[in-house]
């Protein structure tokens, strides 16, 4: 999982495991990777795929300088990072991944380019393998506008929505750049006020979203009286090139942080003989956003990782972040800012250190699954592009 050696400062890696993490990092701190190993012994799809070839020539658009050379099969390359450059983008993803799978990578070098990016991705909006747009738009922005002095200029804005395995979404991202990030401190957790969600449905029914917001407030209303789910119903060309339905749930905290929680139906390949039914999907919603207060913290557990990179390149400062059971993603991207960044991170049980403060026993059980408090001093990671007036 981790370096394997080094040769002529070029950072040597096997596997396509967390292949992301470690191209995002190499193009902020501007080390070279090669990646050997790739799915060798894979019978149908030996080497780079296609989604991660797609990803490659993003960097590369919105770099300038970049070098990629792949070999012949596809079962290594060298990426050599460029200059981060922004602007004006335009891009078509594929379709074997969301666009939520580019547009995180996106959301974290946004910040440092040297023009403010302003993106049109194509592709799938919404897929289980990816964060779809709306929970990147729920919980990853916000978690970036804590650490942007002023957040004026980002903005989100899905088209049109395409669904798997056709696609044909749309949608638009724009993020100013800074100098530099903040560092911040985030060490308690406040109550849910209340949850908003949206149920979507391309090629179907009406009648599919309804049912799902039915069963989904059923589940929420048990935890929270002021839930309010929309409804959005795309036709004609906006509805993308497949049909399908989901949820997305967002529970928003009393300080504005945000949870985030969603449910797709099964594509037409995986229906056959057992469809996926509205009221299950609502249910399933429902569920999920409930663990994801449980677990609690001050960033929902998908964009772990976002924060953590952020506290990491922020102002030479000490920043605090209460977050809630670290995922295995967010271990892996950890053990990967040490290796780019030199940088370690102090972890905390922070239950621990609550049951020093008087509380009563009910606010106790109220606080979920156990705590860790992150701690670290950021590199002071400077957007050396960004002109100081």
């Amino acid at each position: 999982m981790t370096c394997v050696g080094k040769e002529n400062g070029c950072l040597i890696y096997k596997g396509s495991n967390f292949l992301k993490q470690r191209l995002l990092l190499s193009t902020l701190s501007g080390k070279s990777i090669e990646v050997r190993e790739i799915r060798p012994h894979h019978e149908t799809n030996p080497g780079l795929q296609e989604y991660e070839t797609n990803l490659l020539q993003l960097l590369d658009k919105i770099t300038n300088g970049t070098i990629t050379r792949v070999d012949r099969d596809g079962f290594s390359f060298v990426y050599q990072p460029g200059l981060l450059y922004g602007g004006v983008i335009h891009h078509d993803c594929s379709t074997e991944r969301g666009i939520g799978y580019y547009l995180d990578v996106l959301v974290a070098l946004g910040p440092f380019c040297k023009k403010p990016l302003d993106v049109t991705l194509t592709g799938v909006t919404n897929s289980k393998e990816s964060p779809s747009v709306d929970h990147i738009k729920a919980s990853a922005l916000p978690a970036l506008k804590r650490f942007l002095v002023v957040d004026e200029g980002l903005e989100m804005k899905v088209l049109k929505r395409g669904i798997m395995p056709g696609g044909g979404g749309e949608i638009t991202f724009r993020c100013p750049v800074r100098k530099s990030l903040k560092a911040i401190q985030c060490t308690k957790q406040t109550m849910v006020k209340r949850i908003r969600g949206m149920a979507y449905c391309c090629k179907v029914s009406p009648a599919m979203a309804n049912r799902a917001v039915e069963h989904a407030k059923g589940v929420m209303l048990n935890f929270l009286p002021d839930v309010y789910i929309n409804t959005d119903q795309h036709k004609g060309k906006r509805s993308g090139n497949s049909p399908g339905y989901g949820i997305n749930l967002v529970a928003e905290t009393t300080d504005g942080t945000v949870f985030s929680a969603e449910a797709i139906c099964k594509t037409m390949d995986e229906q056959q003989g057992n469809p996926t039914i509205p009221e299950d999907l609502g249910r399933e919603a429902g569920m999920k956003l409930l663990e994801e207060v449980f677990r609690g913290g001050c960033v929902d557990s998908a964009f772990q990782w976002l924060v953590v990179l952020y506290m990491a390149l922020a102002q030479k400062d000490v920043s605090k972040f209460l977050i809630g059971p670290l995922s295995q993603y967010t271990i892996h991207f950890l053990q990967h800012l040490r290796e780019f960044f030199g940088i370690t991170f102090k972890l905390e049980n922070a239950n621990g250190d609550a049951e020093d403060e008087t509380v009563d026993r009910d606010d106790d059980e109220l606080s979920g699954s156990n705590k860790v408090m992150l701690t670290c001093v950021g590199v002071g990671y400077s957007n050396f592009s960004k002109r100081v007036n």
